[in-house]
């Protein structure tokens, strides 16, 4: 009897899926869609958290501005010292057959590294728990999206999608995330590895409405492997803010804030 009652909720969760008549395409396609202003202003705290539980504190002022389809994005490292000066910039294309650009400025080397597709891909963003990819706005055809549930998480319904990416290059082989149906935005994510086991797992929480626009003001990276987690804060988040495109070039990159 229990067998049979398992299998009768999971064809009840995969039926209720299906009623909806949305694809994980089409989930993805409108949490992109989810409407954030043209303009958007943030600082940002960003704490390292080793297995041990030693932090360090990062902080950021972030910019972005929506060109069409595509998303330009620059921040700025203010503290503490040893990398304050530190900028990032990066250009997001809709299209999935274009690769984004990315680059990290080092003050201490006086230096811009361009930042290649599969660095991108497998590579950490200044220590955190996040890839550079993560730090960017993700084209929907990346990858492969896939329907899989509707569940209540915290209280509110959400769609469960995977997400299997096209590039075999990335660093997990899938993810998993649980969209908020009210407002469109991530609340859970997990990443399995080439092995299909866990590798890090993303929470969002603290969402609510700023100038109209949902908003998250906390999001915890974990590295579940290691024992390594990354939060980050959000803070004074604005949108549709006065911002100059040419905020968004190597060069302002370079001269830093």
């Amino acid at each position: 009897m229990k067998r049979i009652s398992t299998i009768i909720m999971a064809l009840t969760m995969v039926f209720a899926a299906q009623a909806t008549g949305l694809t994980g395409r089409d989930i993805m396609q409108k949490v992109k869609n989810r409407a954030d202003g043209d303009t958007r202003y943030a600082t940002i705290e960003m704490t390292l958290i080793q297995k041990s539980g030693h932090k360090r504190v990062r902080k950021l002022e972030s910019w972005a501005m929506d060109v069409g389809k595509d998303t330009k994005k620059i921040m700025f490292f203010t503290y503490p010292g040893d990398v304050k000066g530190t900028g990032f910039l990066t250009w997001d294309y809709d299209n999935s057959a274009k690769t984004d650009d990315k680059w990290l400025y080092l003050p201490a080397m006086k230096k811009t590294r361009r930042i290649s597709g599969k660095s991108s891909k497998t590579d950490y963003f200044m220590g955190s728990d996040f890839t550079y990819n993560d730090m960017s706005t993700r084209s929907v055809d990346e990858e492969q999206h896939k329907l899989l549930r509707e569940e209540t998480l915290g209280g509110h319904k959400c769609w469960v999608v995977q997400s299997v990416p096209n590039d075999k290059d990335e660093i997990y082989a899938r993810r998993v995330t649980w969209i908020r149906q009210d407002c469109l935005m991530a609340v859970k994510g997990e990443y399995y590895d080439k092995l299909n086991k866990l590798h890090r797992r993303l929470t969002i929480s603290n969402i609510e409405k700023v100038q109209g626009f949902w908003t998250m003001h906390l999001m915890q990276m974990e590295n579940v492997q290691t024992g390594h987690k990354t939060v980050i804060r959000m803070g004074n988040q604005r949108f549709n803010v006065k911002v100059s495109p040419n905020l968004f070039t190597v060069s302002k990159l370079e001269k830093g804030l």
